[in-house]
């Protein structure tokens, strides 16, 4: 039906969302995770070459005049516990005064130590970065792993250096490793270098994705579930519908029957009588087996031939008319269809669609005098059918649900009707039924669009 169509297009869309959604975070994730790599290379490319700096800077910066200084304070001490003088030699006065010209053009030691501690060796500066600072030897210091300090001169000295060497390894599968290389008159050629990894936050980022694709299938899992349930409702709804339309269907002609032959059991009718009644029966008889190829029609392609469109709508409003119910009310139904327009039907289904909307028209009126007007003409090679009545109207909250299998405002309905005849519309003959306007206590117009023959 119409709307095991729509849960079906629903579902597709939901999958094609759901799928969307994930491929588009995959991607922004991938993109902030290089971007979050770029940088925490950056930062350790600028940790290793800060550190090899500190490094040549701190081997050139040894002081070469220790003895000499270490002369001169025994001087002065001699000199200011003793008070007694001895004179320097000249050559000791030399090397004194080199030692002190050198010590007063030196920086302050703590512009060394406050570019160590707060710059470049600071907590948070690479707080999460996994490396391994490794020489010719193996590790020599390694920071943010699963590793002490300890362990790499305890007892565990070997079975910690066999996790770093490991740990090693998938670093420099991940990233190149950095160098540092230092050359100074005191240390000589000194080449180490920096092993790192990746931070927590990138390997959380690279899990995202995964899970963020295991929620949306859990929501595409539960969302096929309910639309799965809905449309099982509904199939169950359809075939308790279509048992009851196959009734009613039926009841009608079986009821004129009985009532046809009831009469002719009389034995008072003149011939014409008679010969009226035998007509009438045999209307009844050729309507039951248009509601039997009606039912056999339902779920295979019908054959469309094209047909004067006038010749069916007249034929069943005249059937309809000879049976609309005469107590207390009066009912005019009247057709205007020009005798040109021709369409490509199925006669018999098309004749059950203007049977539903004439019915739901009837059962709308709830005045003494009403009134129901089918009218077809042609715009735009179109061809249009009107079925407008005067009954107690719709409320515009409800126009989305009229066409829903199961929705009826009668209290004995089952709300087939309407859903049947949108499919025989719109699915067997390429056209549309749409409720065009309602209101109130006024009325009701039905239009049906069809492509001209």
């Amino acid at each position: 039906m119409q709307s095991y169509r729509h849960s079906t297009n629903l579902k597709s869309g939901l999958v094609i969302f759901a799928v969307l959604i994930a491929v588009a975070s995959l991607a922004y994730t991938s993109r902030i995770v290089d971007q979050l790599r770029d940088r925490e290379s950056t930062a350790v490319q600028i940790w290793a070459e800060a550190m090899g700096a500190i490094t040549k800077t701190q081997a050139e910066t040894t002081n070469p005049f220790l003895p000499d200084l270490q002369a001169l304070s025994v001087f002065l001490d001699s000199l200011e516990t003793t008070g007694v003088s001895v004179s320097p030699s000249s050559q000791q006065m030399a090397r004194f005064r080199e030692a002190v010209r050198w010590a007063q053009s030196m920086p302050p030691a703590g512009e060394t130590s406050f570019i160590a501690n707060y710059i470049v060796l600071r907590e948070d500066f690479t707080y999460t970065i996994p490396s391994i600072v490794s020489d010719s030897t193996g590790p020599m210091m390694w920071r943010n792993l699963p590793v002490s300090e300890e362990m790499g001169s305890g007892e565990d000295s070997v079975q910690a250096m066999a996790r770093l060497a490991a740990f090693q390894e998938e670093m420099d599968r991940l990233n190149e490793p950095i160098p540092i290389e230092v050359s100074s008159e005191s240390l000589g050629e000194l080449r180490q270098r920096v092993h790192f990894g990746e931070s927590k936050l990138i390997r959380e980022l690279r899990i995202f994705p995964f899970a963020q694709l295991l929620f949306v299938g859990l929501y595409i899992l539960v969302g096929y579930i309910g639309f799965s349930y809905v449309r099982r409702s509904e199939q169950s709804s359809l075939w308790v519908g279509m048992a009851k339309e196959a009734a009613h269907q039926l009841g009608t002609p079986i009821s004129s029957l009985m009532g046809w032959t009831a009469l002719m059991k009389e034995t008072n009718m003149s011939d014409d009588e008679q010969q009226n009644a035998i007509q009438e029966v045999e209307k009844d008889i050729s309507r039951l087996q248009r509601v039997t190829n009606r039912f056999s029609n339902i779920g295979s392609r019908p054959k469309l031939v094209a047909t004067q469109l006038s010749d069916v709508i007249g034929g069943v409003t005249d059937y309809m008319r000879l049976r609309i119910p005469k107590q207390g009310q009066v009912i005019n139904l009247t057709a205007e269809i020009p005798e040109t327009l021709a369409v490509p039907l199925n006669t018999e289904l098309f004749e059950w669609v203007i049977e539903n909307l004439i019915k739901n028209a009837l059962d709308a009126i709830q005045k003494d005098a009403g009134n129901i007007a089918l009218r077809a003409y042609t715009q735009n090679d179109k061809v249009l059918i009107e079925v407008e009545d005067n009954g107690k109207g719709i409320d515009r909250r409800q126009w989305k649900n009229v066409f829903r299998p199961g929705y009826s405002t009668k209290k004995r309905g089952w709300g087939l009707g309407l859903s049947l005849a949108k499919r025989i519309v719109e699915d067997y003959h390429g056209g549309e039924l749409q409720l065009l306007q309602s209101k109130v206590n006024e009325g009701t117009t039905f239009r049906i669009t069809l492509p001209a023959a």
